[in-house]
């Protein structure tokens, strides 16, 4: 534990340390009912294994504060399910699981930076960039005049990942997609 943080510094995407778990606030209300003390109600996510805890605290309670590290790293490869990722200023290499990364994983291309997050020297999570450039690697082919406003249809990209797609979009276009949500944002480039 590298400190201690009071309750009333409580914000949302906080980390804290409860029970020897980091957490990150998710939400925070402070409550002053009309007897009795302050208290703090949180609404908080494990760093580690994503459950949703809801705890309360008093006013003026004192949670840890975790050691977390966040080093910006860069994507190289997949291997046997584990994702590997290289420091950038002293070259070392560190893997993150599949399950760890969750739908993280649709969106990584070799080269692609992101930001690791390190608990107790142990990669932990992973925080792309907001949106990626992928290639579109299978998709029914445009028909011109298909222009009905709003209509979409199923594009596989290069990471194997599928996103609706609107009906202009055809093989090899490089499509900008939001990693927060995993939406089509905008064509980048057309094939050919």
């Amino acid at each position: 534990m590298a400190g201690v943080i009071d309750t009333s510094e409580f914000r949302k995407g906080m980390k804290i340390e409860v029970d020897g778990e980091p957490f990150e606030i998710v939400e925070f209300q402070h409550v002053k009912p009309g007897k009795g003390s302050a208290f703090v109600r949180t609404s908080i996510r494990s760093l580690l294994s994503g459950r949703v805890l809801q705890p309360t605290f008093k006013s003026g309670d004192k949670v840890g504060k975790p050691d977390i590290e966040e080093k910006d790293m860069q994507y190289l490869y997949e291997q046997g399910g584990d994702y590997y990722f290289m420091d950038t200023r002293n070259y070392e290499q560190t893997f993150i699981s599949a399950d760890v990364l969750g739908e993280s994983k649709n969106f990584l291309k070799e080269n692609v930076n992101a930001a690791i997050m390190f608990y107790n020297g142990k990669a932990i999570g992973v925080t792309l960039p907001n949106s990626v450039d992928l290639k579109v690697t299978k998709c029914d082919p445009g028909v011109r005049g298909d222009t009905v406003s709003g209509a979409l249809k199923p594009a596989t990209l290069e990471t194997g990942y599928v996103v609706n797609v609107p009906l202009f979009i055809n093989e090899g276009d490089i499509l900008k997609i939001d990693t927060r949500d995993g939406k089509y944002l905008t064509r980048v480039a057309t094939a050919g």
